[in-house]
């Protein structure tokens, strides 16, 4: 993980799946398939996904893991998968 993750994650200027310019104002939340930044509309289609509930599961426990062995989890890394967030 590169030392300015979070400002390349938070400071996104596009929703990784739809495309959506995202202003710094922008609710921004993480996927939970690819760990990009995608606008809040994006994550309420993730959501309806029928595999949605187990790739959560599965993508927190291993950021977990991967973050707090690596990193300690620097600035809530793995939290940014379930709570929105804008660019600071």
């Amino acid at each position: 993980m590169k030392d300015d993750w979070k400002e390349q994650l938070a400071c996104a200027t596009k929703c990784s799946k739809c495309r959506k310019d995202l202003s710094p104002r922008n609710l921004r939340i993480l996927s939970v398939y690819n760990h990009n930044p995608i606008c809040m509309s994006c994550k309420k289609k993730e959501e309806k996904r029928p595999d949605y509930e187990e790739a959560s599961k599965t993508t927190i426990e291993q950021c977990m893991a991967d973050t707090e062995i690596m990193y300690s989890d620097p600035g809530g890394y793995c939290y940014s998968h379930f709570y929105p967030f804008k660019c600071k």
